[in-house]
């Protein structure tokens, strides 16, 4: 089982470190490292080249956190020592996120990592999973903040870790070092919108992205 597991989160690493955000944006003749934000997510690569890129990049960076979760379902099936088999479900998806955020082939830098949480939580943890994705929809129709909302999506999966039935607390560590993760990795936006240049988000291209969320010639 130790080999099982070490391989799991080996592939589970690699998968989520596959730039998806990139390769699609090339495709469409596009470094999505120079453009908008400058980040290989599917926000802003709608912002850049519009949703028939932008949507397949949120559904594959879904799939990255939600297929090491359910490979961990089928390997996993009963407690390993003192440990819940919902732990090692979330922490396979959680090695994926921490993939897509340090990906190997760009250098240790990526995406932000909400739609591979997303999938994560989708394949570990559904219920938290579905309350946290209608609390993030209702922060997002209403403010159209992608980085708040994300941000109250997440602190609202760690309430939800601890309130809803069935759901183990031994995950709460994995729980808060994603909302950890999340409000790292969107500094960029709380200062923005304190400045109120924060773009809102859109469906459709957007004429003029926000600036990008690092320094020149380093990747976000």
């Amino acid at each position: 089982m130790t080999m099982s597991l070490a391989l799991l989160y080996a592939f589970s690493y690699l998968l989520g470190a596959i730039p998806f955000g990139y390769l699609i944006a090339k495709a469409h003749g596009v470094d999505i490292f120079k453009e908008g934000s400058g980040n290989p997510g599917a926000t802003n690569v709608i912002r850049v080249l519009g949703p028939k890129a932008g949507i397949p990049v949120f559904v594959l960076d879904v799939l990255k956190g939600v297929i090491p979760a359910v490979v961990g379902r089928f390997l996993v099936k009963e407690p390993i020592g003192s440990w819940d088999p919902q732990v090692f479900w979330m922490s396979a998806g959680m090695t994926a996120v921490i993939g897509h955020s340090f990906s190997v082939f760009l250098k240790f830098k990526g995406g932000k990592g909400i739609a591979s949480a997303l999938g994560m939580l989708i394949g570990a943890a559904p219920i938290v999973a579905l309350g946290a994705f209608a609390v993030f929809s209702a922060f997002l129709w209403g403010t159209r903040y992608m980085g708040f909302s994300s941000t109250i999506g997440g602190l609202a999966a760690v309430i939800f870790s601890v309130t809803f039935p069935g759901e183990s607390r031994q995950l709460l560590p994995i729980y808060l070092i994603l909302f950890s993760l999340i409000l790292v990795r969107h500094r960029k936006n709380y200062q923005r919108m304190r400045e109120g240049t924060e773009p809102k988000f859109s469906f459709r291209k957007t004429s003029k992205p926000p600036e990008p969320d690092v320094e020149e010639g380093t990747v976000q």
